[in-house]
């Protein structure tokens, strides 16, 4: 018996629609910015809809607009940058959904490298 696909994740996904900016080389080798919408996020990946086709195992750096925040508060950034690697797209007719795995798990990507202390 196969497992389904929910089944298989190893993270629980999250739906929502928030804006992500994907920067990418397309197949002529050209760099591109492209304006796409997240339709669901877990720790492991992301599925985005976006204008662009692109070929399997493209590396894509997405870009996540984060609101401002007060200037005490522990995180000044203002855009949240995570690399992530295709490896599934849905063809349609307006958009292309683009299913993402990235490259290091969300819980991974606050922690200071090995060897490193963080600052408060």
């Amino acid at each position: 018996m196969t497992k389904s696909g929910s089944e298989r994740r190893k993270h629980q996904r999250l739906p929502l629609s928030i804006p992500v900016f994907v920067r990418g080389i397309d197949q002529d080798g050209k760099e591109f910015l492209e304006f796409a919408t997240a339709l669901n996020i877990s720790a492991g990946g992301i599925l985005l809809a976006t204008r662009r086709s692109l070929p399997r195992s493209t590396n894509l750096a997405l870009e996540i607009p984060v609101s401002p925040l007060p200037p005490n508060s522990i995180t000044p950034q203002s855009v949240r940058s995570l690399k992530a690697r295709l490896v599934r797209i849905t063809h349609g007719e307006r958009c292309h959904l683009l299913g993402l795995k990235f490259h290091r798990p969300l819980h991974e990507t606050s922690r200071p490298a090995k060897g490193k202390i963080a600052s408060a």
